[in-house]
């Protein structure tokens, strides 16, 4: 059961990293602001579920 942990702690981390970039670069290009902080907000919801799946990992798995 450890061994699948990673799996499905990474995609968790990866959608994170992918709503970061994407509002980043909405900021950039001078996009929306209220898009940007529409995907900022999505980003620390995800941001939140990804860390409550490794402290849950960590309470059932740690060692």
């Amino acid at each position: 059961m450890t061994d699948i942990v990673p799996y499905l702690i990474m995609p968790l981390l990866l959608i994170v990293a992918v709503i970061l970039g994407m509002g980043l670069w909405n900021m950039m290009r001078g996009g929306s602001a209220n898009k940007s902080q529409t995907l900022m907000r999505w980003r620390v919801i995800a941001q939140f579920v990804a860390i409550l799946a490794m402290v849950i990992a960590l309470f059932f798995f740690g060692r």
